[in-house]
């Protein structure tokens, strides 16, 4: 088991400065590399199971942390997402034929495994009527099925608007549900070109009044000033939000969006505070902070 540095664990380790070179990563960047019997476990199911994960399709740098704690966040509807967002490495394209048996193999991993806690997530899949809340629907009613003692989480896509697909999806009382605003209002077109800030901050006022319990996670590092981060998390309060999770952007690759600045750490926790203060129940702020780290923890006992 050792600490390395992330500018060396392999691709889209390093940020780019604006003149394209790439550039050595700050000092507090470094992960703990230890594939433990549970991380190979992890692996050895999903392979079974023909399931992803967003720890290894978005480059997440907790994946050793997670999966050797025995915590993993299921991408479900497939891993090729039908918008381009310039700072996230999932795969764009043409998605493939819905997979209807992937909620029920998706509870088998969660029953395999032992998890008290799952998280599911999915690419974008604006091809389809209802945004795949259907297939989010249907998972979270096999979990809860083959293993009732297990918490659920889901971070939900915005389904471009679509209120029943919302409501489809609160209708199975998932005990979070996380819609991640990612980015400041300002740069959300030119980051997020196929969203809406609004929207976004919409589903989860709808989601809050059809009952409810609201996360969202916040990039930083792409741009913003520390008086919009603040503009953010009051929107986010103003529809009652509960949970916030704040991480540095790091880039996926040369073709991603440069990272403009590097926080410090005491800066993560000073906007810990300030969000503590609005009246966030809980926040995860850091680093390496992704939207379902230390997830576990946040569900009421």
């Amino acid at each position: 088991m050792t600490f390395v540095p992330l500018n060396e664990v392999g691709k889209g380790s390093r940020a780019a400065s604006p003149g394209g070179e790439r550039q050595r990563l700050p000092p507090w960047f470094k992960v703990r590399l230890s594939q433990g019997p549970d991380y190979r476990e992890i692996r050895q199911t999903m392979d079974r199971l023909g399931l992803h994960t967003i720890c290894e399709e978005a480059r997440c740098p907790n994946v050793w942390e997670c999966w050797n704690n025995r915590t993993a966040t299921f991408l479900i509807l497939g891993d090729i997402c039908t918008r381009r967002c310039h700072y996230c490495a999932v795969t764009t394209g043409r998605p493939l034929e819905l997979d209807r048996e992937e909620p029920l193999r998706v509870a088998e991993a969660v029953q395999a495994l032992g998890l008290r806690h799952a998280v599911i997530t999915s690419v974008n899949r604006d091809e389809l009527p209802d945004g795949g809340a259907a297939i989010f629907a249907e998972t979270i009613r096999h979990i809860r099925r083959l293993i009732p003692t297990c918490a659920v989480e889901v971070l939900i896509p915005d389904f471009e608007g679509n209120e029943a697909a919302l409501a489809a999806v609160v209708a199975e009382r998932p005990d979070i549900l996380n819609h991640n605003i990612e980015t400041v209002a300002r740069l959300f077109p030119s980051i997020r070109p196929q969203g809406k800030y609004a929207r976004s901050i919409e589903l989860l006022d709808w989601a809050k009044k059809l009952g409810a319990r609201t996360k969202s996670g916040l990039i930083v590092g792409m741009g913003e000033t520390a008086e919009e981060i603040r503009s953010v998390m009051q929107d986010l309060r103003a529809v009652h939000c509960d949970i916030l999770t704040i991480g540095q952007y790091l880039q996926p690759s040369k073709e991603h969006l440069p990272v403009a600045r590097f926080y410090h750490p005491d800066e993560f926790v000073a906007f810990k505070t300030e969000g503590l203060a609005l009246g966030f129940s809980h926040i995860e702020s850091g680093p390496l902070v992704r939207s379902s780290y230390h997830a576990e923890q946040q569900v009421p006992s």
